[in-house]
C-alpha cells in the first residue's frame, strides 16, 4: 500500500445535497418539503411539544401536588440487624488489646467502619441507625441519628449509643476557658422610690374638690340691670358683624322707665350725626 492508496472508509464521507437545482437533480422543485404547507415555507419549523392543537402532553398529565421540605435531612441508613450480622462474624473486631478477650469489651462502630466493611455507601451523608433486627453483640455506636428501638435494642444488649451534635453556636477550644459573662446591668429604681413620688406630686397639686370650691362663681344680674347679650365670635370667612340696634337689644318693660337712656339710644331717636349738619347745631 501507497500513500495515494489511503481513503477514508466507505459511507463515512457523503457529500453535500444540493436542492433546488433541476429535475435531473433529484432534488428539484419541491426541494424535498413536499407541496405547500407549513413546513414547506421557510422559517415554518415547529417546535418538538407541538402537538397540532389538541391539549399538549405537559397539560394532560396530572400535576404534583404538595410541596417538597427543602429542611428534610437525607440519611445514609442501616439497620441494627445488620451491624449485629456482620460483627458476629467479628468484622468490627481488631487484634490489639488480647483477642477473644477483648471481644468481650464494647466495640466501637461509627460510619467510617461501615464504609470500610461495605454497610453503607458514603460518608458524605449523616447516618442513622434503624431498629430493624436484633443484635446480641454489645456496641459502642456513634452516629448522627437513632431510632428509640435502635436505642432499645443496643442498650439492651449491653453496649450504648453517642449521637453526634453540630454545635450550633462559637465553643471555646480545649483547654481554654469560656469568655466571661458580660458585667451586671444597672439596677433599675426599687418599687418604694416609684411609690413616693407621686404621693408627693399628688399632694401638692389640688384636688378636684379643692379646684371646684376656690373656682369663683358667676354672679347673676339683678333685676334691675339690663341683660345685654354675648357678642358672637366672627367666623374666618364670615361678613362684619353689624351694629346692635333696639329690636336686636332684647329690654324688659319694668327696665325701661328706671334705666337712664345710652348715647346710641339718643342718636336712634335723634338721627345719626352726619357731616352735613350746620355748625351751630354741632357747638
Amino acid at each position: 500500500m501507497k500513500l495515494h492508496d489511503l481513503k477514508p472508509a466507505d459511507g463515512s464521507r457523503t457529500p453535500r445535497r444540493r436542492v433546488g437545482r433541476g429535475i435531473a437533480a433529484g432534488q428539484g422543485k419541491t426541494a424535498g418539503r413536499g407541496t405547500k404547507g407549513q413546513k414547506a415555507r421557510a422559517g415554518g419549523s415547529i417546535p418538538p411539544w407541538f402537538e397540532g392543537g389538541q391539549t399538549p402532553l405537559h397539560m394532560r398529565i396530572p400535576k404534583l401536588h404538595g410541596f417538597r421540605n427543602r429542611f428534610k435531612i437525607d440519611y445514609e441508613v442501616v439497620n441494627v440487624g445488620r451491624i449485629g450480622e456482620f460483627a458476629g462474624l467479628g468484622a468490627f473486631e481488631t487484634d490489639e488489646g488480647g483477642g477473644k478477650k477483648a471481644g468481650r469489651a464494647p466495640i466501637t462502630v461509627n460510619q467510617e467502619i461501615l464504609r470500610a466493611v461495605g454497610l453503607v455507601r458514603t460518608l458524605d451523608k449523616p447516618m442513622k441507625v434503624l431498629g430493624q433486627g436484633d443484635i446480641d453483640v454489645p456496641l459502642f455506636v456513634v452516629a448522627d441519628a437513632f431510632s428509640k428501638s435502635a436505642v432499645a435494642k443496643i442498650e439492651a444488649a449491653g453496649g450504648s449509643v453517642q449521637v453526634l451534635e453540630i454545635p450550633t453556636r462559637a465553643m471555646p477550644a480545649l483547654g481554654l476557658e469560656s469568655p466571661a459573662a458580660p458585667g451586671p446591668v444597672a439596677s433599675e429604681p426599687t418599687p418604694e422610690a416609684e411609690t413616693v413620688a407621686p404621693a408627693e406630686t399628688t399632694a401638692d397639686a389640688p384636688t378636684k374638690a379643692s379646684a371646684r370650691a376656690v373656682r369663683p362663681k358667676a354672679s347673676r344680674p339683678e333685676s334691675g340691670e339690663a341683660k345685654t347679650p354675648a357678642p358672637k365670635a366672627a367666623k374666618p370667612k364670615a361678613a362684619k358683624p353689624k351694629a346692635p340696634t333696639d329690636a336686636d337689644t332684647p329690654t324688659a318693660p319694668s327696665t325701661l322707665a328706671t334705666a337712664e337712656p345710652s348715647p346710641a339710644a339718643h342718636e336712634t331717636a335723634e338721627g345719626p350725626l352726619t357731616d352735613d349738619a350746620p355748625a351751630g347745631e354741632d357747638a
